[in-house]
């Protein structure tokens, strides 16, 4: 099973490109199952209302962290381990690189901890490939917000230094594990993006 990760900062496209990657590898006649975090269980849909509310102010950073660690669990065991025994393509909107530009790099939470509790919620699970797309915060957060009517989550809503330092906590992930973690630049328009995407795909996976 070839588990894939999309991941970068608010307004990137990362999502647009994991829909358009699943409807790509469809018509080639893959079983591919799209999902993401938080959010990809009823468990889950029920945590993200809580995490992405931005009228919850008052959340603390190691709540959010935990409940986005209960998401993922839930979500390895009911969602993602099940469809690896299938055999399926799974393409996922986030996983734990989120929790470590987000909430360790970006809320500043201690890196042990997050780790350890981090391991415990994957249940040994880890991406085979992850796709990062890299966009300028400033220009990510004009699009995010533009894309939802100028409304913006808990997440969209945090300062540009928060963000940036999200950016950079990406950055230096993909500078850890080139091997697992491709950059794609988002400043291009978005077929070629795509186009990119399914270049490193192929390349991966043989497609």
């Amino acid at each position: 099973m070839p588990f894939v990760t999309f991941e970068g900062v608010e307004g990137s496209g990362k999502s647009t490109q994991l829909r358009l990657t699943a409807e790509r590898l469809r018509a080639a006649g893959r079983d591919v199952l799209e999902t993401r975090e938080p959010g990809g269980t009823a468990i889950g849909h029920t945590l993200r209302e809580i995490l992405m509310d931005a009228g919850n102010t008052d959340l603390d950073p190691v709540t959010e962290w935990l409940l986005l660690e209960a998401d993922r669990r839930q979500h390895v065991r009911e969602v993602l381990k099940p469809a690896a025994s299938r055999g399926a393509f799974v393409l996922c909107d986030r996983y734990s690189d989120t929790t470590e530009a987000y909430q360790q790099i970006g809320r500043g939470l201690d890196a042990r901890a997050v780790r350890s509790v981090d391991a415990m919620a994957r249940d040994g699970l880890v991406p085979d490939l992850t796709l990062l797309y890299d966009v300028d915060p400033r220009d990510g957060l004009a699009r995010s917000r533009a894309r939802d009517g100028g409304r913006s989550d808990r997440f969209a809503a945090a300062g540009l230094d928060f963000h940036q330092r999200v950016r950079e906590a990406y950055l230096e992930i993909a500078r850890r594990e080139p091997e697992r973690v491709r950059i794609i630049f988002t400043d291009a328009p978005r077929d070629e993006v795509s186009a990119q995407t399914w270049r490193v795909l192929s390349e991966r996976f043989s497609l």
